[in-house]
């Protein structure tokens, strides 16, 4: 299972929102530092859900990471087609580990 509580109060001015993501104990993280996909739902929701204008284009930046001293961010773009939201999520990453994952 996992979270991830967002808000409109953000902490640098230029982003838009505030992200947080926790992970299943299980997964070897309890926080990811920035999450780039639930960013991505999270712009899709904004536009589908609170933004009550008529527009089929937004950008966004969301900010994730500042609590556990990993600030990132994810740059956003939502198109919107009919009833359909195309996601496009870009950033930056770092090379944090490798691991290997053995399933029998």
């Amino acid at each position: 299972m996992q979270f991830h509580p967002f808000c409109f109060e953000t902490i640098h001015s230029e982003a838009h929102m505030h992200g947080r993501h926790f992970s299943s104990p299980f997964s070897g993280t309890v926080e990811d530092a920035v999450t780039g996909t639930a960013s991505g739902v999270m712009g899709a929701y904004y536009a589908r859900y609170v933004d009550q204008q008529d527009k089929d284009h937004w950008q966004f930046v969301i900010e994730q990471g500042w609590e556990i001293d990993k600030d990132g961010f994810v740059h956003v773009e939502i198109t919107k087609k009919e009833n359909t939201y195309g996601v496009v999520i870009a950033g930056e990453a770092a090379y944090v580990t490798k691991q290997i994952v053995s399933l029998s």
